[in-house]
């Protein structure tokens, strides 16, 4: 039984025919034209999710484990601007996320109906496409409505992938269901071309890279692409080009320079000889601020972005060329023609590289407990080949200051970096992954995001995190907020709260450390063979010592380097 709107058998119809059959359900009741019909053909896998905001996060989590298209479905009024934190998120990671909010008809926008809002172009700041289908089924209504579908289904994954709005009114009654098939419908293809540089433009890029003695190449957030780790690796073989990448890249080819923050902190603002002639930058965010401090005061003579969009992003201040290329393509095109050039650079970056990673060793080793610890302890025992989400603030920063887990794939919300879904996605992800996902997090984005947890697709391949320090600890280690008057109850937000009485209300098995000890033994338990249930793991720190160590560490490395 499916629902009797022609314009919503026109969208499943459509759906089917493009592959898109991953769809997110948010209960309401404007949406049932969509819900039912969704869950009645065999052809869609539907989920229910209660909270929108944590179903929209969800389903980015479930995009990035499929590499697909999943469409989320709420009801009218504020149920779809909940979705906007998710929305912004997956348009700045590139996620193709198909947003379907049910809708009243227009004439009922503003009259003091129930449940009703303005919900056309809502998001139109986060999205490729946003369209409102016409409300009437005429031939020419649903001819017009198929169009707007089609259009919108082919944007969400051209180019640069990225979120799209259908907006759809829909007048009562909302729950007549017919017992028809879906109609026929006509899908408009969109061909995939292949963008080439071209021979002229070829040789100028060869030209300027001959001319180049220090390339330095920034990965930003990737998706997991042996075939353009192996371009990269032989890339630089030839050339002595610097890659600096972090986990976020998911590169880990050992030419390659990571541990970036510690690396900045080793190098003099003003140092030439690590400057760039060249920068080629391609991906998503990077999160180290001391790297981007330093590109925009050590400016490149020449940067290049790489980016099927044509975007142009001016991160360092020094753009020159935009290349609208895929990043693999790219290199393989050099890699072919280009000239040997002195390594020297490359020596240089690596010489650095392993001598913070020394100095980090000696001083993990040496301090008490604290989030710096934890986390090397951590990262020694998460199992290798699988998949690792970092919280934002200070979890993803802590984490790139160690070594990558082996073979492990590394995930996080640096689209719009915000706290509130990054349970939520790692929670998608590990919904439709055969291997082990582990979420670190602060227990402020734990608390945030809670009803993450609220939902029936927490497996057993599900591992939490949970660094408690009692608050916002990032802001105590960057300057300005820990020295103002507010800082402990409006910036730190200073709390007691434990994650054990959640962790057990959802039926996750529950473990907690205060020492290095007790974080090895319940590790062990945690990542044992034996742990067969979606399991939690409380740290408890204290957020004064994360501080001073976090400082310490920096000011460490400054000092026992040559300042180069």
């Amino acid at each position: 039984m499916i629902s009797d709107k022609k314009h919503i058998q026109q969208l499943a119809a459509l759906f089917l025919k493009k592959g898109i059959t991953d769809i997110v359900i948010s209960p309401g009741s404007r949406n049932a034209p969509m819900i039912n019909t969704f869950t009645g053909i065999p052809g869609f896998h539907c989920l229910n999710i209660v909270d929108e905001r944590s179903a929209a996060y969800f389903a980015i989590g479930l995009a990035l484990a499929k590499q697909c298209s999943v469409a989320i479905v709420c009801t009218s009024g504020t149920a779809s601007l909940n979705y906007t934190p998710a929305v912004a998120e997956a348009f700045y990671q590139n996620i193709p996320l198909i947003i379907l909010t049910a809708d009243r008809p227009d004439y009922w926008i503003d009259q003091a109906e129930s449940q009703c809002i303005r919900q056309e172009g809502i998001y139109k700041n986060f999205t490729k496409k946003g369209v409102s289908l016409p409300l009437g089924e005429s031939e020419k209504e649903l001819w017009f409505a198929a169009r707007q579908i089609n259009e919108c289904l082919n944007l969400a994954v051209s180019d640069t992938p990225a979120p799209v709005h259908i907006n759809i009114p829909l007048e009562e009654p909302l729950h007549q269901l017919v017992q028809e098939d879906l109609p026929e419908v006509k899908e408009i293809k969109q061909a995939e071309i292949q963008t080439q540089i071209t021979e002229n433009e070829l040789c100028q890029l060869l030209e300027t890279i001959d001319q180049s003695q220090k390339i330095l190449i920034l990965a930003g957030q990737l998706n997991p692409n042996p075939g353009l780790e192996n371009v990269l690796a032989g890339f630089v073989a030839k050339t002595g080009a610097v890659v600096l990448h972090e986990q976020l890249s998911n590169l880990s080819d050992p030419r390659f320079c990571g541990n970036i923050d510690m690396l900045m902190a080793s190098i003099h603002e003003d140092s030439i000889v690590f400057q760039p002639d060249l920068l080629i930058t391609f991906g998503g965010q990077f999160v180290s601020k001391p790297l981007k401090q330093f590109l925009r005061k050590n400016k490149p003579a020449q940067h290049w972005h790489l980016s099927l969009s044509g975007e142009h992003v001016d991160t360092y201040k020094a753009l020159t060329k935009v290349i609208k290329t895929d990043a693999t393509d790219f290199f393989i095109a050099l890699s072919e023609r280009v000239q040997l050039i002195n390594h020297d650079f490359l020596k240089r970056w690596k010489s650095k590289e392993i001598r913070v990673n020394q100095l980090r060793d000696e001083f993990v080793k040496s301090i008490e407990f604290s989030d710096l610890k934890a986390f090397g302890l951590i990262g020694q025992k998460i199992p290798v080949n699988t998949i690792v989400h970092l919280g934002n603030s200070s979890p993803v920063r802590y984490a790139l200051i160690h070594n990558r887990v082996e073979n492990a794939m590394y995930f996080s919300n640096r689209g719009a970096a915000g706290i509130d879904g990054c349970l939520s996605t790692a929670v998608g992800f590990a919904s439709e992954s055969d291997k082990l996902n582990t979420i670190i997090l602060g227990d402020l984005s734990f608390f945030y995001d809670s009803n993450a947890l609220w939902n029936k697709y927490i497996g057993a391949n599900l591992r939490i995190i949970v660094i408690n320090n009692g608050g916002g600890n990032i802001f105590g280690m960057i300057k300005g907020p820990s020295d103002s008057p507010a800082y402990n109850e409006h910036f730190f937000a200073a709390n007691t709260h434990k994650a054990e009485v959640l962790a057990k209300a959802f039926g996750l098995d529950y473990f907690s450390a205060k020492n290095e000890a007790e974080l090895e033994l319940a590790l062990n338990e945690f990542y044992s063979p034996e742990q067969q249930q979606a399991a939690l793991l409380e740290v408890f720190t204290d957020a004064e010592v994360n501080v001073r160590v976090f400082r310490e560490l920096f000011k460490e490395v400054k000092v026992k380097n040559d300042g180069l």
